[in-house]
């Protein structure tokens, strides 16, 4: 049994993560700190885990070989930095920090400590998305012109973050709102599919849209200029009713577009690829980002986010937020 402690469990997806924890034979909750006692104490109880007073009380514990980070982003910090110096392998929930600075910081911490570390960009083990980083790795698109990533829902419109989650509403224990939360989402995934190439500027208008969680952003389109010359555009919000445009590709020899999740797939390289019909030869679904961090745990050898990709997510989407302040473009720090 691998020992798992909890730093904090603050996150939205905690639950979600708690049952595929729950889920797994080879692992245990063996300890479980939070700020806030009655929600440590809920998850302890839920997993007949120690409750901690402190986060020192989990790191010394020797059953625990791994640790789990849901806690609000301003407290990212100083547990990872804590955890690092314990050698314990560690999964952040994103972002790894609000700002670019600390999350270098912390990522060449988590480097030099030697573990096992992940992040909770799940749509990498998409099929199409899987398909899309082999298309384009093989050169199959040409030169890359502009890639377009937008991921939307109504989370403001319906109140999400007005009791147990409020924490992410506010930009003191958040650091970004929701054009941050989740266009970072799709920020890694064009960061991902573009290996190799790096943000020389970016910028973007971000907004408020209903004011429900005071002047805390629900919206926002930033733009990216790649060192190859491609265009890259972020869309994402709290506010968005439907997202059926989820992905545009588009090359000098293929484009591709994932329309309420199929893909139409134009290649002349590829018998069939005609733009018009959804494209269905893709390979299996990888795990969830999650699942994938107790995947390495048991000892496979599976693909993980690594410290410095996170860093970069959060270095770009930071520059974003500074263009859109400044009314300017900005340069990312890249390592």
């Amino acid at each position: 049994m691998i020992g798992i402690g909890i730093l904090g469990a603050a996150h939205i997806h905690t639950p979600n993560f708690a049952q595929r924890l729950r889920n797994r034979e080879s692992v245990r909750v063996v300890a479980v700190w939070d700020h806030d006692g009655e929600r440590a104490q809920r998850y302890a109880t839920m997993f007949g885990a120690q409750l901690a007073s402190t986060p020192e009380q989990v790191l010394t514990n020797s059953q625990v070989e791994a640790v789990i980070i849901c806690a609000e982003t301003s407290r990212h910090a100083d547990l990872v930095l804590e955890t690092t110096a314990a050698r314990k392998h560690l999964f952040v929930e994103k972002p790894l920090a609000a700002r670019a600075e600390e999350a270098f910081e912390l990522a060449r911490a988590i480097e030099g400590a030697g573990v096992k570390f992940q992040t909770g960009y799940f749509m990498r083990s998409h099929p199409i998305n899987r398909f899309l980083k082999q298309e384009i790795a093989q050169g199959r698109f040409g030169r890359i012109t502009r890639v377009r990533a937008s991921n939307g829902h109504a989370g403001a419109l319906l109140g999400w973050f007005d009791t147990e989650w409020r924490w992410m509403a506010d930009l003191n224990d958040a650091g970004v709102g929701g054009f941050g939360d989740l266009g970072s989402h799709a920020l890694d995934l064009m960061l991902w599919l573009l290996e190799g190439d790096f943000v020389r500027s970016a910028t973007a208008c971000i907004g408020n849209a209903t004011g429900r969680y005071g002047e805390t952003d629900e919206f926002g389109e930033g733009l990216l200029d790649f060192s190859s010359g491609a265009v890259g555009t972020v869309a994402a919000g709290w506010v968005d009713l439907d997202n059926p445009a989820q992905l545009i590709v588009s090359g000098t020899r293929a484009h591709a577009a994932v329309v309420n999740g199929e893909l139409y797939y134009k290649c002349e390289e590829i018998e069939g690829a005609d733009g018009r019909t959804p494209w269905a030869d893709l390979p299996e679904p990888l795990p969830h980002a999650f699942e994938l961090f107790l995947d390495a745990l048991e000892g496979q050898d599976v693909p993980l986010v690594s410290p410095m990709e996170a860093a970069r997510v959060v270095s770009v989407m930071d520059a974003m937020y500074e263009g859109s302040a400044r009314k300017s473009w900005v340069t990312p720090r890249w390592d």
